[in-house]
């Protein structure tokens, strides 16, 4: 029997949980001409509501990770890439026929994926206004989805950026936008301050936790027989605290416990072990990079601390710096109170100490 529960990629059809309002949401904004912000920690499933909604829309989409642009050239050469591998070249050729600045063109021998590049020292501007004409001119037929994720990086990857491409954007019909971010904070400065270029640009939708009681639902449809109704579902979301990749990822792991039929009594408390060390060496190389602070941060907050700006043992302002590195790397999620995203090196971390 094949495992019902799936981690670690978009998860879409019958692996896919809840999200009915936010999907609904999300399916009515795109079917406008207008475009969603969705802002949520990574690994919340963002990028599966974005597929499993736009599943039966049988519409065209472009997706760029935006954490992999390093200048605003990348992005235009990424574009125009990601429109190359949608489109017979023939076709992209007559819509290339009005672009100022050509791109050349390679295509790989051996996987035939198109690899394209731009002059050094082009005009920025120029090159995304070209970029974006194109994806423009696509969805002339049938408006184009476009997907910029953790589109936060924007703010990073060149000075003006976000100028230059709210002006180019504000003009276009054919395209519904969906950008993706998972630092709240600057997400929120991006689209709520209301001196940025992308002010109200989009409805925003915030991506939070499934909801329990639908989460247990879940997992006790998709648990053998013998381990439902045994409060294993509860013991699972208790150890998650409800985050959709690590619910997913300590339910797959509970049901082969449940499937060896050696005992469900404590199967939730094997699988729990089993993560943590198959991600030992993950753990103790992600510990030992970090710096004398970071680990005082973390080590307050495994311990109970609420707040670790009450520390009165370093200066605040030391305390702060330390919050936003592991916020912007993903170690903290910021909620009501700060917490430590990954429940299994939370614990790694509590056993360790």
């Amino acid at each position: 029997m094949e495992n019902p529960f799936k981690f670690g990629s978009i998860v879409e059809d019958e692996y896919f949980t809840d999200r009915k309002v936010e999907r609904e949401y999300l399916a009515q904004i795109l079917a406008s001409p207008n475009h969603a912000v969705l802002i949520g920690p990574r690994r919340f499933g963002k990028s599966s509501l974005v597929a499993e909604t736009l599943k039966h829309m049988n519409r065209e989409i472009i997706s760029v990770n935006m954490q992999m642009i390093t200048s605003p050239e990348k992005l235009a050469e990424t574009i125009y890439r990601k429109y190359f591998e949608k489109h017979p070249l023939d076709k992209a050729w007559h819509n290339l026929s009005h672009v100022r600045i050509v791109p050349t063109v390679a295509f790989d021998s051996v996987t035939g994926s198109p690899q394209v590049t731009l002059l050094p020292g082009v005009n920025r501007q120029v090159v995304l206004e070209d970029a974006f004409s194109l994806l423009e001119k696509a969805g002339q037929e049938e408006r184009l989805v476009v997907v910029l994720d953790e589109f936060q990086e924007v703010m990073k990857i060149g000075e003006g950026l976000d100028k230059i491409l709210r002006s180019i954007m504000q003009e276009q019909k054919n395209i519904n936008y969906i950008l993706m971010g998972s630092q709240e904070d600057m997400m929120k400065n991006i689209f709520l301050r209301k001196k940025s270029p992308f002010y109200h640009f989009g409805s925003v939708v915030h991506i939070g936790r499934i909801p329990a009681s639908d989460f247990r639902e879940y997992i006790e449809d998709r648990l053998p027989l013998y381990g439902r109704g045994a409060g294993i579902a509860d013991r699972i979301l208790s150890f998650t605290n409800c985050h959709p990749y690590y619910t997913q990822q300590l339910s797959f792991q509970v049901w082969f416990e449940l499937a060896k039929n050696t005992g469900k009594d404590n199967a939730v408390e094997r699988a729990i072990d089993f993560i943590i060390q198959s991600h030992d060496f993950d753990y103790s190389r992600l510990w030992e990079s970090m710096n004398k602070t970071n680990k005082t941060v973390l080590l307050k907050l495994v311990n109970g601390s609420n707040s670790p700006m009450e520390d009165k043992t370093l200066p605040s302002s030391t305390i702060y710096s330390a919050l936003k590195r592991l916020v912007s790397s993903g170690i903290l999620i910021k909620n009501s109170k700060y917490e430590i995203d990954d429940p299994f090196f939370r614990l790694w971390i509590m056993r360790n100490q």
